[in-house]
C-alpha cells in the first residue's frame, strides 16, 4: 500500500511541476518590470497590480478522537488526540502548516485468534504462553505520534459580494515522521496466559459475526481481562530508531475539514485526518491465520476540534490570506473611484462647463459653446456663432466681416438647363443599370425577405424606363436529379416574375420567364458552394426572349403557397428519384 501511495505522490509532483512550469505572456501596459516591485512600490500605484498584503501566521490547538483501523476492532470511543498547528498563508489558496499530534487509543477483538500449530495467526514469539491454549482474544493499547509538514488548499474564499468569508473549506496533504508503543493485555495473574477463553468462543459460535453477538463477547472478555496492557508487541526490526525502543516511520497524511472564524482573531474548526505508514503493528497484530499471512498496513483515523488564533499586530499585518478575499483590493478601488468627490464645480462665464475644464473662461453670457467652453463656430468660418449673422454659411465661399457668405447667385434658367441635361443622361442609360440576383434556399422557390430590396431596385427602375423588358431566368443546384431541378428553377423564375406584378404593378408583358435547362451552375461540382447556384438571374431582353414552355411534371405542381406567407408552391414527388 505504501508503494502506491509513493507512486501517488510521485505522479502529483511531477503533475504540478508541468504545470508550474508553464509561463503564459501577456502584454504589459505599464511598468513591465514588476518583479523587483516592492510592497511601497505597489501602494504608490507604481505598478499594475495590487500589493500583496502582509499577513498573520495561524497557532492552533486541536483535540479530538483518535482510533486505528486495522485487524482489531477498535474501541468506540477508543481513544484521544491532542496537539499543535503553525500555519502560514503563501497566498490565497494556499498555504503550509506544520502539524504535530500525540494520542492513545484501545482496542479489543471478538474473535479468538490462536498460535500457528492451531492455524492462526499469532506467528510471534511474543503469543508464545498459548502455544497450550485455545486462544487469546486481542486487546492492545496503542500510544501514536507524529509531526508533518502539510500543503493546505483552501476552497471558496474568491467572493463577489462581501470582503470577508467567515466559513472556509479546505483539504491538505503532507508527509512527516511517526513513531508509536503498542502494548498487549496478554497476561493475567501471575504473568499467566488467560484460561478459559475458548468457552466463550464457543458459546457465541452461532452469533460472533452479528453487533449483539459481538457486543456480548466483549463483555465476557472484559470480565476475564485485568484491564493491564503489560505485554509490549512486537516491533519490526531493521527501521530507524530514536534510542534502542523507538521506531520512526514515514507517514503520509491526507485530510479534509471547515472552519468558522469566530472573531478576527480566532477561528473554530472540525477536520478529519488519514494517517498512512509502511506500519501493520499498531493494533499489535500483523497476520490473520497461518497460511494467510499477508498484511494490510494500519490506518490511522483522527477527527478534531480546531481553535486557530491569528497572530500578531492587526495594524501591522491583515488576517490570514486565506480568510481574505483576493479580489477585495479592486473593490476597493472601484469603491474609491465611486465616492470620489468633485472639488470645484466654479462657473465663472455660466456657460456650463466648470472653470477647471473651461478653455475659454470669459465667453460672453449666452453664447452657445462647445464641451470644452469654447464659444461655437457652427460653420468654421472664423467668426464665433453669437456674433455671425449666418451661422450656417456653406463651406468654400469667402465671408464678409458678419460672417455673411459671399456666394454668387444662379438663374432660373441655369437651374432648368441643369435639370435637362442630368434627364437626357439618365433616359439615354435606361439599358446600363444594374441587374441584381436573387438566391434561395435549399429546395425552396420562395423569394426570401433580404431580397425584397433587389427587386424593389428593378421594379423602380422599370416604372422609370417603360420601354424595356426583362428576362429572369431559374437555376438550381447539381444535387437533384433533372427534372426536379428544372421544375425547382422554372418555379423560382415564375414566382420572382409574380413578386413584381403583384407588388408593383409591373405589366406581365414586359416580364420572361424562364429556366437554364442545362444547368448552367456558378460552383461546378461543389456542394458546399451549392448556394451560389440556386438563383434567378435578370437581365434586360434580348432579341428572341420570351416565355419558356413550364418544363415536364409541372402539372404536379400544388399551386397553393406552403403557407400564408410564403408564397412557395409544394412540390409532389421524390427528388431522389428523379422527380
Amino acid at each position: 500500500m505504501i508503494g502506491r501511495i509513493k507512486h501517488i505522490l510521485a505522479l502529483l509532483v511531477l503533475i504540478s511541476g508541468t504545470v508550474f512550469s508553464q509561463q503564459v505572456t501577456t502584454t504589459q501596459t505599464r511598468n513591465v518590470d514588476n518583479q523587483n516591485a516592492t510592497v511601497e512600490t505597489k501602494s504608490l500605484n507604481q505598478t499594475s497590480y495590487v500589493a500583496k498584503p502582509k499577513n498573520a501566521w495561524e497557532l492552533g490547538v486541536h483535540a479530538g478522537h483518535y482510533f486505528i483501523d486495522g485487524d482489531v476492532d477498535s474501541r468506540i470511543p477508543g481513544g484521544y488526540g491532542i496537539g499543535l498547528h503553525l500555519r502560514k498563508a503563501i497566498h490565497y489558496v494556499f498555504s503550509l502548516r506544520g502539524d504535530f499530534m500525540y494520542g492513545q487509543t484501545r482496542g479489543l477483538d471478538p474473535q479468538l485468534w490462536s498460535r500457528p500449530s492451531k492455524g492462526g495467526g499469532l506467528v510471534e514469539d511474543v503469543f508464545s504462553p498459548y502455544d497450550n491454549q485455545d486462544g487469546w482474544f486481542p486487546a492492545y493499547k496503542t500510544s501514536y505520534g507524529y509531526i508533518a509538514m502539510q500543503g493546505v488548499l483552501n476552497i471558496g474564499n474568491i467572493l463577489f459580494h462581501k470582503d470577508r468569508n467567515k466559513w472556509n473549506w479546505y483539504t491538505a496533504l503532507g508527509a512527516g515522521l511517526s513513531t508509536f508503543s503498542t502494548k498487549l493485555n496478554l497476561l493475567g495473574e501471575n504473568n499467566q496466559a488467560y484460561s478459559g477463553l475458548g468457552a466463550i468462543q464457543n458459546k457465541y459460535s452461532s452469533v460472533f459475526d452479528t453487533k449483539a453477538g459481538r457486543k456480548d463477547i466483549k463483555k465476557d472478555v472484559d470480565a476475564i481481562y485485568d484491564n493491564t496492557y503489560e505485554t509490549p508487541s512486537w516491533k519490526k526490526k531493521g527501521i530507524f530508531r530514536l534510542g534502542d525502543e523507538t521506531n520512526v516511520h514515514v507517514v503520509f497524511t491526507a485530510s479534509m475539514g471547515i472552519s468558522r472564524k469566530l472573531s478576527k482573531r480566532i477561528n473554530l474548526g472540525i477536520e478529519h485526518q488519514l494517517m498512512l505508514s509502511d506500519n501493520d503493528q499498531l493494533d499489535g497484530i500483523r497476520f490473520r491465520s497461518a497460511v494467510d499471512q499477508t498484511n494490510n498496513n494500519d490506518i490511522s483515523h483522527y477527527t478534531s476540534l480546531r481553535l486557530g488564533i491569528n497572530l500578531g499586530n492587526f495594524d501591522k499585518v491583515t488576517e490570514p490570506l486565506y480568510w481574505l478575499n483576493p479580489l477585495n483590493g479592486f473593490m476597493n478601488d472601484i469603491a474609491e473611484l465611486k465616492a470620489r468627490p468633485v472639488f470645484d464645480l466654479t462657473d465663472s462665464d455660466q456657460d456650463g462647463v466648470i472653470d477647471m475644464l473651461d478653455q475659454e473662461p470669459d465667453t460672453p453670457l449666452g453664447a452657445p459653446v462647445d464641451t470644452r467652453g469654447i464659444a461655437l463656430d457652427s460653420d468654421g468660418d472664423g467668426i464665433p456663432d453669437y456674433k455671425d449673422k449666418e451661422p450656417y454659411s456653406p463651406p468654400g465661399y469667402p465671408v464678409d466681416g458678419m460672417g455673411v457668405a459671399k456666394v454668387e447667385t444662379i438663374t432660373m434658367d441655369d437651374v432648368n438647363k441643369a435639370i435637362d441635361i442630368k434627364a437626357s443622361t439618365f433616359t439615354s442609360d435606361c439599358g446600363k443599370w444594374f441587374l441584381p440576383t436573387v438566391h434561395f434556399d435549399r429546395d425552396r422557390a420562395n423569394v426570401k425577405p433580404e431580397y425584397y430590396g433587389h427587386l424593389h431596385h428593378v421594379a423602380t427602375v422599370m416604372k422609370m424606363c417603360p420601354d424595356i423588358c426583362i428576362s429572369v431566368i431559374g437555376n438550381s443546384d447539381v444535387n437533384s436529379k433533372n427534372k426536379y431541378r428544372d421544375a425547382l428553377a422554372f418555379t423560382r423564375a415564375q414566382n420572382v416574375a409574380d413578386y413584381l406584378v403583384s407588388k408593383y404593378g409591373i405589366d406581365r408583358s414586359r416580364i420572361k420567364v424562364g429556366y437554364a435547362s442545362d444547368v448552367s451552375p456558378v460552383f461546378k461540382n461543389n456542394k458546399s458552394e451549392s448556394y451560389m447556384n440556386r438563383r434567378v438571374d435578370i437581365k434586360v431582353c434580348g432579341p428572341g426572349d420570351a416565355d419558356m414552355t413550364a418544363p415536364e411534371g409541372m402539372s404536379k405542381i400544388n399551386s397553393n403557397p406552403r403557407s400564408a406567407t410564403s408564397g412557395e408552391p409544394k412540390f409532389i414527388g421524390n427528388k431522389n428519384s428523379g422527380y
